[in-house]
């Protein structure tokens, strides 16, 4: 049974032009220094029954809601994300994925199921481990990026690659980089959202955050990605 460690009945700004409801699934295996679900990383925690009784509350917003996004935490990390996810289908919902792209055959899996992905990529992916505190957390994320894009080519998946921006954790060869690469990928617009202090983020990127510079994301453009700001 899915591990919820949250749930959020009405959501307009998790799928962009959706009216959602939002799992949160307990469990993710990175230490992202501004995460602000921090909460969730743990894999225990979430409460006993709690599948079941969002299974319940979905059944009596049928027809109210457009669809219900699986977030985290890490959503691919918990193995009855499938059995879930067809579950709400069965209910009549579209299906939305946030996801850091952590775990590539089990996004792979459930992807047949899914409609709208939310893709956040955290850094250039020679630098994850700055902001993951994992080794080579990079990597896997290029592989789902790349399966995303065939998804998005061979059946019209919608795809939402985004960032949230620090300055103390991006600098601007890196960022341009990676919209070099995102270019290449064929993604046209990238969203970069503005981070939130949380207690638990060391206090010097409390302290230091600036929006990003214009000539940035000018240099961004060029390269053929608009990049939205939120």
């Amino acid at each position: 049974m899915l591990e919820v460690g949250g749930f959020t009945p009405l959501s307009t700004t998790d799928w962009p032009d959706r009216l959602v409801a939002v799992v949160f699934v307990q469990g993710c295996p990175w230490r992202c220094h501004y995460c602000h679900n921090a909460d969730l990383q743990p894999r225990s925690g979430a409460p006993r029954g709690a599948w079941d009784q969002v299974l319940e509350l979905l059944r009596r917003r049928q027809g109210l809601l457009d669809g219900v996004v699986f977030s985290g935490g890490e959503p691919t990390l918990d193995p009855a994300l499938p059995q879930a996810m067809l579950a709400v289908r069965d209910l009549g919902f579209q299906v939305g994925l946030h996801t850091a792209g952590i775990y590539p055959d089990r996004l792979q899996t459930v992807l047949p199921l899914v409609d709208w992905v939310g893709l956040d990529i955290k850094t250039g992916f020679a630098e994850y481990e700055r902001v993951t505190a994992v080794p080579r957390s990079g990597g896997p994320v290029q592989t789902c990026l790349a399966l995303l894009r065939d998804a998005v080519r061979t059946r019209g998946l919608s795809l939402e690659v985004r960032t949230t921006w620090h300055p103390g954790l991006h600098d601007a060869d890196t960022m341009d980089a990676l919209g070099a690469h995102l270019a290449a990928q064929g993604v046209e617009e990238w969203v970069w959202q503005a981070c939130r202090p949380t207690p638990e983020m060391p206090a010097s990127l409390q302290a230091h955050w600036h929006p990003p510079p214009t000539p940035l994301l000018a240099r961004i453009a060029q390269r053929g990605v608009r990049v939205v700001q939120r």
